[in-house]
């Protein structure tokens, strides 16, 4: 069922999304050379409990999943595209690159939100990577409109991403709010048909990912991180947007 939310719900998750920017852009900023997976997650924990809520990834258990996700902070390093679990051992170097996706709790209501990071000095298919893959998720929040459809996102992304990036289909944008992952599911790939229509009031999560090869994945043995198929990169961006009664706000800015 779509979720239609009220005024008073609506603000709780413009603060929620702040509060969000915020601690996602400390964790990005604390990304380098020589630093652990984990630590980066202990950071995005503790900064998200200092503000009085709470993470939405930590202990959650998605559809198919066969354990609790045992992290507040998902991290995909190089050719894993996303969920990866954090590690002490998992140590960053020059050149790679991080996905950092992160979800929060504020007022019982959920937002979420991610970006792709160099770690120091990146190549420069690396770089571009990274910036197709952002400019291809603005290119989807700039189609949100009321009365427009699901599809419009997809087409959006795929008309803009072209042949240059391998577009992952299945996994996809989702509402949020209420819950961690809610109708509608959002794909991020060219589509035949409209889909469901945007209403005032809806909240969505758009989050292109590109791979830098085959758009083709597997799911790693630890049931969580999904990594391409050929071993090359892969990047991802993420925000939570509010369908508006003339366009749209983009919650986690």
């Amino acid at each position: 069922m779509i979720t239609i939310y009220k005024e008073d719900e609506i603000q709780a998750l413009r603060e929620g999304g702040k509060r969000l920017a915020q601690v996602l852009a400390a964790v990005r900023d604390a990304v380098c050379p020589g630093i652990s997976t984990k630590e980066l997650d202990t950071l995005a924990e503790r900064l998200i409990r200092e503000g009085g809520d709470d993470p939405a990834f930590l202990n959650y258990i998605p559809d198919g999943a066969g354990y609790p996700f045992p992290a507040t902070l998902c991290v995909s390093v190089n050719n894993e595209i996303v969920h990866g679990i954090p590690d002490a051992k998992r140590v960053l170097k020059e050149g790679d690159i991080i996905g950092i996706d992160l979800g929060l709790k504020h007022k019982g209501l959920f937002v979420d939100a991610a970006m792709t990071v160099p770690v120091g000095v990146v190549d420069e298919k690396s770089r571009d990577l990274i910036a197709v893959t952002e400019e291809s998720l603005t290119k989807a929040i700039e189609v949100v409109r009321p009365d427009g459809r699901v599809s419009d996102i997809g087409n959006a992304i795929g008309s803009f991403v072209g042949s240059r990036y391998g577009i992952v289909r299945e996994l996809g944008g989702h509402g949020v709010g209420h819950h961690v992952h809610e109708e509608p599911y959002i794909p991020n790939f060219t589509q035949k048909t409209p889909g469901t229509k945007l209403r005032s009031g809806m909240v969505i999560a758009i989050e292109p990912m590109l791979n830098e090869g085959t758009r083709s994945i597997i799911l790693d043995r630890d049931g969580y991180t999904f990594k391409t198929a050929d071993g090359k990169r892969s990047a991802h961006f993420e925000h939570t947007v509010l369908v508006t009664e003339d366009g749209h706000e983009v919650l986690t800015a």
